[in-house]
């Protein structure tokens, strides 16, 4: 059991540039809790947890996410929008501005590491400005034991320093925020930006380039549960789509809720001691787990507290990115240690705001390859300013914003795997039903759960001509029928009313999946590209 009292051990911070801080070492939860209340930086809700603002920024800043370009990632890194380069010189330059301004603060530090499997264990010391950011760090990175402390040596360093406001002009950022990954020098900077999402996505990201590329290992930006028997799932999806709600599952034991490893072991492993979950419109009754998990020892971030601390989460005016992070442990039902066999199903996530695809569809290895490398969801009216309708968003690899390779280096890797293991892949529609966005209906978590559930328990396993149809547009094998689900809800065509407007918009978002792939084209294999869905010329 990790213990959750204070480490008796000093450190000092010279060695990094961070001159006569305070150093506040390994504090527990409890007392960066209480820490962060005393300071005015949060509150504490009726339940017990932890509530802050994380200011300015309540999400990532994508266009502030850079790599530094050296001798190691010149020619490794796929540089571009998603990976910007930045020079080695502006990098100290930046670095040597952040550690003098946390010298002389008071600062938090934490040594933790990633990945649960222990011949990848990446040993992780983080150094905060500010104590909720540390306890973040603690619920979302694999705790060592005290007596792995004594002689630590961390292999990444993060510096975190939410206060410190860079100028573009002098220091080669875009504006006063920015997320720097250093690959030499193993080092993520992180600065003008509260939001943690930040701490834990700068690790992913160097994990998604170290793993592949050194380790022959699938990184990849899913969560991961087993069943009683052993069997592994996988889901596969971007923000909003379902992933952790739909892995937590009371039946079956969590491995994790957002990073893995899949290694030539045949086992996949979790890269996180935590869960860092959506809370719009949660409640008790759909997502029990989750919603139990809301504890002491857990950190709510943006979201409204009424005068009696509960917490209302239909309420978005700060933001519709509202979340909890807390220690996997909080979760009743999970894997120990976070690592499971080969999975035998693995599930895409979609929340097709056209109302188009299926439900749940079984995919074909060359579908698989391509959807992987396309990355599908959508984007609804009002998430964004300018948003009438719904429209289209790609994100390669379910993750292209932590992906520093080429998607289709993950790709390949992916699909050897597949074979390998003899894996079924399920595209899963977690949007609408009966039209698009503003006509239709979001489709019903019990059906999702029911159809998964039926996966799961083999009741869709096998393929047979007579139990599917094959989609006219998308070409994948939609299911007839399913345990739990009525029959008029796995077509989505029938749940339209309405063919001539039903193929209209299939062939329309059928058209912007074909017009994303262009830039994938050139490095796919003609299977691969045969994966994708028909074109229409209007």
């Amino acid at each position: 059991m990790v213990s959750n009292t204070q480490s008796t051990k000093t450190i000092s911070l010279d060695q990094y540039g961070i001159k006569n801080a305070k150093v506040n070492y390994q504090l527990s939860p409890n007392q960066l809790h209480q820490i962060t209340i005393d300071n005015g930086q949060g509150v504490e809700a009726s339940s017990g947890t932890l509530a802050v603002n994380t200011g300015e920024f309540t999400g990532r800043s994508p266009k502030d996410r850079f790599i530094v370009k050296d001798e190691v990632t010149k020619d490794r890194v796929w540089w571009g929008d998603i990976n910007i380069p930045f020079e080695s010189d502006a990098f100290q330059k930046l670095y040597d501005k952040v550690t003098a301004y946390l010298s002389e603060k008071e600062v938090f530090v934490r040594d933790a590491y990633a990945c649960a499997d222990k011949n990848y264990k990446t040993n992780i010391r983080v150094i905060n400005e500010y104590p909720w950011s540390n306890m973040f760090a603690y619920n979302m990175f694999l705790r060592p034991e005290d007596s792995e402390l004594e002689d630590f040596k961390e292999e990444w360093l993060i510096v975190n320093a939410p206060g410190f406001m860079a100028d573009p002009d002098v220091d080669g950022t875009r504006q006063h925020n920015f997320a720097i990954l250093n690959f030499t020098r193993k080092i993520a900077l992180i600065g003008g930006t509260g939001y943690t999402g930040e701490i834990k996505k700068g690790i992913f990201s160097a994990l998604n380039f170290v793993l592949p590329v050194f380790k022959n290992t699938l990184p990849m930006h899913c969560s991961a549960n087993v069943g009683k028997d052993g069997d592994t799932a996988i889901f596969f999806g971007l923000s909003g789509t379902g992933k952790t709600t739909l892995s937590t599952d009371p039946d079956r034991s969590l491995i994790g809720d957002d990073e893995h490893g899949w290694t030539s072991e045949n086992t996949v492993f979790n890269f996180e001691g935590g869960c860092y979950a959506k809370v719009i419109n949660l409640d008790a009754e759909g997502e029990p787990e989750i919603y139990n998990a809301i504890k002491k020892g857990a950190i709510l971030e943006n979201v409204i507290l009424d005068d009696k601390g509960d917490v209302d989460f239909e309420d978005t005016s700060i933001t519709q990115n509202t979340r909890v992070s807390y220690p996997i442990y909080h979760i009743d039902n999970i894997r120990q240690p976070s690592i499971g066999k080969n999975p035998k199903n693995i599930f895409f996530l979609t929340a097709d705001a056209f109302g188009v695809l299926p439900p749940i569809s079984k995919l074909t290895p060359s579908q698989a390859a391509y959807h992987f490398i396309s990355g599908y969801t959508a984007k609804v009216a009002g998430t964004e300013a300018g948003v009438k309708e719904p429209v289209p968003s790609f994100s390669a690899c379910f993750g292209a914003p932590f992906m520093p390779l080429h998607p289709t280096k993950y790709a390949e890797m992916l699909s050897k795997k597949m074979l390998d293991a003899g894996v079924n892949v399920w595209l899963v529609n977690t949007g609408w039903t009966g039209g698009p966005y503003g006509v239709g209906t979001r489709m019903k978590l019990k059906y999702t759960r029911a159809m998964i559930n039926a996966v799961l328990n083999g009741d869709l396993g096998l393929y047979n001509y007579d139990d599917y149809h094959i989609h006219s547009v998308f070409g994948v094998a939609q299911p007839r029928s399913c345990p739990g689900v009525p029959t008029e809800v796995l077509s989505p065509r029938a749940t339209w009313n309405d063919d001539q407007a039903y193929y209209t918009t299939a062939f329309k978002l059928s058209n912007a999946f074909r017009e994303n792939f262009k830039q994938f084209e050139e490095y796919a294999t003609e299977e691969i590209r045969r994966g994708g869905p028909q074109r229409y010329a209007f």
